[in-house]
């Protein structure tokens, strides 16, 4: 059959590839003071510049101390962080940390700790007592505003034995911290960054396993770091402290992390480790879908329609997965849009959202959080 040599209309069809941007969960800076060997690699010879570390014996092998020792501990966990980056600190003095923390503040981390420095109250004889200046350093720079995508939390450990949660006063009283009471020799703060690294988001951090060697606290220790039945979690300044214990009930020998709390159990805080990564988690998730929404849809019907369908293709693959329960999206100049006969008022809104290119929506997530206690009454007849 013959055909018309003359083609009206040309479609080249091209592929191009796509790949949304995506944000690790897993990924750990630890700083600290290391004796680096006689012959140093070359990306480890200048303090303050990270270096990605995947094996324990390395090291320790490159970052001899309380650095290496810190960052071997992190990598044993399991399930384990997927990265560990290395920032060697010329000494502990504040000038050493604040040139640490602002290379970190540019990297793709989630968690960040100190190698070796437990929080403790120091002080001279007769004076008040004073957090350590470097764990205060640690919560002031995970509580900064950050870029997109790099919302971190720090890990910091109580001194040996410490079972008093007053330690954390102040700017230490923050849902970006993690504080951990413990009885180990071994660099704890590192071993629960890696346990916290080792888990998604949303996965609660009470009773998973932290591989590291220590002693339990007694009852009485515990209530004093947990406080009562009737104040779970609440420190006399709504300050969240973990412990880490060796629980009967599970069988066999090994240490867990005793709760998932934040360092700010207070009124209107993220009193849980799982809420604050869930929270960094979504916001990012929603930022990442609607920036190519930037610049291209309009503020009409179907321009706003869109943006919800693009928001909606974040949040429904997480309601099914069940990290969240339900969400709800509420875009107002959308509702006035789609009324027949707007009021004059609404009419000066809808010019201005227009006018000034803005367009306010509003997400509502629910998120039912794990189980962490459970309340049996056994009546015996």
């Amino acid at each position: 059959m013959p055909t018309d040599p003359v083609r009206y209309i040309r479609v080249k069809t091209e592929g191009v590839p796509f790949a949304p941007a995506t944000r690790a969960y897993g990924n750990i800076a630890i700083l600290g003071v290391a004796n680096p060997p006689a012959s140093p690699p070359a990306d480890f010879v200048q303090p303050n510049v990270p270096r990605l570390i995947v094996d324990p014996g390395v090291a320790r092998a490159v970052a001899a101390g309380p650095l290496g020792d810190a960052v071997a501990t992190a990598l044993i966990q399991e399930p384990g962080p997927s990265q560990v980056w290395a920032v060697r600190l010329t000494d502990a003095t504040t000038t050493s940390l604040d040139a640490a923390f602002a290379k970190v503040a540019t990297m793709d981390v989630q968690l960040v700790a100190i190698a070796g420095t437990a929080l403790a109250n120091t002080a001279a004889a007769g004076s008040p007592p004073v957090p350590t200046q470097a764990i205060v350093k640690l919560a002031e720079h995970v509580s900064a505003p950050m870029g997109d995508g790099l919302e971190r939390m720090g890990v910091a450990m109580l001194h040996k034995g410490d079972a008093d949660p007053a330690v954390v006063t102040g700017k230490l009283v923050t849902e970006r911290m993690v504080y951990v009471a413990h009885k180990s020799d071994e660099d704890v703060a590192a071993a629960v960054a890696g346990t916290i690294a080792g888990y998604e988001p949303h996965v609660s951090l009470l009773l998973k396993k932290v591989k590291v060697a220590t002693e339990s606290f007694g009852a009485e220790d515990l209530i004093k770091i947990n406080g009562s039945e009737s104040t779970y979690g609440g420190g006399p300044q709504g300050q969240g402290v973990n412990w880490l214990v060796d629980p009967p009930l599970i069988p066999g020998a090994g240490v867990y992390l005793g709760e998932g709390y934040t360092g700010d159990s207070g009124p209107g805080a993220k009193k849980y480790i799982d809420m604050v990564r869930t929270v960094d988690d979504i916001t990012f998730r929603l930022k990442a879908q609607l920036i190519a929404s930037i610049g291209n849809l309009r503020i009409s019907r179907a321009g706003l329609r869109g943006l919800v369908a693009e928001m909606e293709t974040v949040l429904e693959p997480l309601r099914r997965a069940e990290v969240i329960d339900s969400y709800e999206i509420v875009v107002p100049i959308l509702a006035l849009l789609d009324k027949p006969q707007p009021t004059p008022t609404e009419e000066e809104l809808i010019r201005k959202a227009r006018t000034e290119r803005a367009a306010e929506a509003m997400v509502r997530v629910v998120y039912a959080g794990a189980i962490h206690r459970i309340n049996i009454t056994l009546n015996f007849q």
